[in-house]
């Protein structure tokens, strides 16, 4: 068992998250960063979608009552054991009694703790993904008492240190696919939305980003449509939304744009300020 002695910013309890039940409004929620949280996973022995711990910009302050190894992937927060650094995309065995905490935000903006065998919280719907509405709690709250599931097989501890791809949080260039709307813009439009370097506004988070430049908007409403993780929408006014994994299961802005799964995962770490460029593939 682990306690929550301090939660962080905003961290919850995310899997691969909830498929099957969009005909029903649920969202798909999961880890945004799925590339990082997988890391996390399998760097542990356990499968890539076992349920992990996201921290965002800020960690939480874990007491561990319970021997096990775990694996912190993703944003740079500054992890230490008993106030000694540990790094990044290692295992590191854990003793009970020990304590797991955070500091300062080097890079990234969204990190991921995994443990032996994976968190076993609540289960709705064929995942451990917390969402408001469909699990109990929509984040972790202090004195949370986690529970872990049994490893899949014995692990080894192992010292080799995985390097990540760089380039998944440092490039700026995010690349997508035409939307069912994309033709209906102008030449002009379509060209400015690739020669466009846009902004993160502060309204971003496990539901959407906003970007700060507009683009302009003749086009006419549609009729609502199913939309995805990924999903670049067009407002009235003229600015880009684009969804992210908590996102609605539908919507009645023109889809201009649609992110690779890779896109998704590099925008997630990134935050308010931010520039990113559309590439088209």
């Amino acid at each position: 068992m682990i306690k929550v002695l301090k939660t962080g910013l905003y961290s919850t309890i995310q899997d691969s998250g909830r498929h099957g039940y969009q005909d029903y409004g649920v969202p798909y929620s999961g880890v945004m960063d799925a590339y990082s949280g997988s890391m996390a996973n399998v760097l542990l022995g356990n499968n890539e979608d076992a349920a992990v711990i996201e921290m965002t910009m800020t960690g939480p302050t874990l007491e561990f009552n319970c021997d096990t190894s775990i694996c912190i992937s993703g944003a740079d927060i500054s992890p230490e054991l008993n106030e000694i650094p540990i790094k990044l995309n290692k295992p590191v065995q854990v003793k009970s009694g020990d304590i797991v905490s955070f500091g300062k935000l080097i890079s990234g903006f969204r990190s991921y703790l995994a443990v032996l065998g994976g968190f076993k919280t609540e289960n709705v719907m064929n995942s451990y993904s917390m969402y408001q509405g469909v699990t109990k709690q929509s984040r972790l709250s202090k004195n949370n008492e986690l529970l872990v599931n049994a490893p899949l097989k014995d692990f080894t501890m192992k010292h080799a240190v995985i390097k990540v791809r760089d380039r998944h949080f440092t490039t700026k260039h995010i690349e997508v696919f035409k939307g069912p709307e994309f033709q209906k813009l102008s030449k002009v439009q379509q060209d400015s939305l690739f020669a466009t370097s846009f902004t993160i506004s502060k309204k971003n988070n496990r539901m959407a980003y906003q970007l700060e430049e507009s683009l302009g908007n003749d086009l006419e409403p549609i009729i609502t449509s199913s939309v995805l993780p990924g999903t670049v929408q067009l407002t009235p006014s003229g600015k880009l939304i684009i969804l992210m994994r908590d996102c609605q299961t539908t919507g009645g802005y023109p889809r201009v744009l649609q992110l690779k799964e890779t896109a998704i995962n590099i925008l997630a770490q990134k935050f308010t300020g931010g520039t990113i460029h559309f590439n088209l593939k």
